[in-house]
């Protein structure tokens, strides 16, 4: 993937992010491509783009997560769980809020 087909792909995934929790008790926040998701209990999910690795990367209180575009999804590179899924169950735990992506 280069580098132009990797910053519309991420900018679609922020975007769907964005607008899945705009109903939600989260508050989020887009800034220079780094998306902050801001729990009730006022701990955050960072959702971000890592460039050189063409990887998204989230960071939670449950720990860390790299995502790379395998199998036509993004992907966790450790577990292979596919980056929606994952960010579904990491807000539940966080900020108990459950997500329905559009």
């Amino acid at each position: 993937m280069n580098e132009t087909d990797f910053h519309r792909f991420v900018d679609a995934v922020m975007a769907r992010i964005e607008a899945s929790l705009e109903d939600s008790a989260l508050d989020t926040d887009l800034e220079s491509g780094i998306l902050t998701v801001t729990c009730p209990d006022g701990t955050r999910v960072i959702v971000n783009r890592q460039t050189p690795n063409r990887e998204i990367w989230v960071a939670a209180r449950s720990g860390g997560f790299h995502f790379a575009w395998r199998e036509g999804a993004w992907r966790d590179t450790r577990s292979g769980e596919e980056l929606y899924a994952s960010l579904a169950r990491i807000l539940a735990l966080q900020a108990g809020e459950n997500v329905a992506w559009k």
